[in-house]
């Protein structure tokens, strides 16, 4: 049974910046049993990125989200995980005004870095907290989490103006702020002609490995990875200035 103290000292070997950026791609399941279940391990990070920024993707992209076309970060269920909407319902956290891919920031700084999703139009645009994440120098961990769930990669591709990523015609959905305040915006979705190419982001895996882009780590039970995002975008972007359907499958990387 993993506990608080355990999986801190895990996390301490996983070499992750404790006065960093960190966002947390999850799955609880992948942990294995924690004392107190999902709570423990938030307190496990939030307690060690106290000095830091802690980040977690809270999307609503799916079917089930945003009944009506409308956003409410105080109470749209996240429908990417567990920790995620435990994370979002925590004292201090705060919950970005992105409608379909928000992300929950907690830290000194984290009113000021969710601002950065308060006019954006497509999923992870330059300028929004996905964006965010290079000028950061931040680590992303994958905890028990496949790299097909790479949301930055996305947001590299937004730079790049990959084409067939983004659907040609806007959602309109309503924005709800906590001070009553509603504003309708048009959201531009994730489109590819080629299906869901976030299904070939983990062939970035094995070269990201042998470069030291990218850690193999364990926490909990769960086999993970830390990956360093400055270096991984820079690489990332060589490879598609060069080939820009590289992930239009699944082909491994020469």
């Amino acid at each position: 049974m993993h506990t608080k103290n355990s999986l801190i000292k895990d996390i301490e070997q996983a070499g992750i910046r404790n006065q960093g950026t960190l966002l947390i791609h999850s799955s609880m399941k992948a942990i294995g049993p924690v004392e107190g279940g999902g709570d423990t391990v938030l307190d496990a990070f939030i307690e060690f990125m106290k000095d830091g920024l802690l980040l977690f993707p809270t999307h609503s992209w799916s079917a089930s989200n945003l009944k009506d076309e409308t956003y409410d970060p105080m109470t749209e269920p996240s429908c990417v995980g567990i920790l995620p909407n435990l994370f979002m319902k925590r004292p201090g956290a705060m919950r970005s005004m992105h409608p379909t891919h928000s992300v929950t920031a907690m830290g000194s700084r984290a009113w000021t870095y969710v601002q950065r999703d308060n006019d954006v139009h497509t999923p992870c645009p330059r300028n929004g907290c996905f964006g965010g994440l290079y000028d950061e120098a931040a680590q992303i961990l994958f905890l028990g989490a496949s790299l097909k769930k790479n949301t930055f990669i996305h947001s590299v591709e937004e730079w790049l103006n990959i084409p067939n990523r983004i659907a040609s015609t806007p959602r309109k959905i309503k924005l709800l702020y906590e001070d009553g305040q509603i504003r309708e915006v048009d959201v531009y979705g994730h489109f590819s002609t080629r299906g869901n190419v976030s299904q070939n982001y983990d062939k970035l895996l094995p070269p990201m490995l042998q470069m030291g882009i990218a850690r193999e780590v364990k926490v909990g039970d769960a086999l993970s990875y830390v990956i360093e995002v400055k270096p991984m975008a820079d690489w990332v972007i060589g490879l598609l200035k060069e080939k820009p359907t590289l992930f239009d499958d699944n082909q491994p990387i020469k």
